[in-house]
Order: C-alpha cells, then structure tokens, then sequence
C-alpha cells in the first residue's frame, strides 16, 4: 500500500526553522516526483517546491526560493523540506505528494495536477 507521511510541523517565531518530513512507502520512492505543498485557512492550496528524488532537478516558488531547501534521504525513501526565516505568512498546513504511477519523465514533476497521492498534512504556524 503507497503511502505518504509528514512530520515536523510546530509553532514557530518569526525568523526561526523547522524542517518537514515526508516517508514515502510503497516502492513510489525511487524516481519520482515528490512536490510539497500548503494551504492557509481560507486560501487556495499552493505549491512550495518539488524534487525529483533522481536528484536531478529541484524546484521552488518565489515565494520560500532561499529560504526553503529539498533534500532526500534515499535509505529511508524520506523527503525533507528545511524551512529557514520563517514568516508569518508562511503558516498553513503542509502536505508531500507524490505522482502515481510513477512519472515516466522528470517534465511531470512541475505539473501540479500529476501529484495523485497525498499525506495527511502537517500544521506549521508562525507568530510574529
């Protein structure tokens, strides 16, 4: 059975880090796209970032670029997403979500509507 499973959301100050977690199971690991995303109360769902877990590309919205960093723990088939200078703004729940079958091509990775299979969610708030 595939699934995802976040961890590591908290309550944070404003200019502090937390990092997410996200294991993948059920063989959609190796070679596939693996995207984060969130959704403030109220707002539309929005994507942060994704990898491809090949390691070959990485990519982040303007709004986390340099702040915002996805790594990949190949041994424990485990995605992070490193949060550094937190902002207010930055609070929602966040979600990894991967593409099922797995994408034949790293050109899916960026196209929203091919992540089929979601975690749960993890709740990441920031006060100023």
């Amino acid at each position: 059975q595939v699934r995802l499973v976040e961890s590591g959301g908290g309550s944070v100050q404003a200019g502090g880090s937390l990092r997410l977690s996200c294991v993948v199971s059920g063989n959609m690991f190796s070679r596939n796209c693996v995207g984060w995303f969130r959704q403030a109360p109220g707002k539309e769902r929005e994507r942060v970032g994704l990898i491809h877990t090949s390691g070959t590309m990485s990519y982040y919205e303007d709004t986390v670029k340099g702040r915002f960093t996805i790594s990949q723990d190949n041994a424990k088939n485990t995605v992070f997403l490193e949060m550094n200078s937190l902002k207010p703004e930055d609070t929602a729940m966040y979600y990894c979500a991967t593409v099922f079958p797995p994408a034949p091509t790293e050109s899916w990775c960026k196209n929203s509507g091919s992540y089929t299979l979601w975690g749960q969610g993890t709740q990441v708030t920031v006060s100023s």
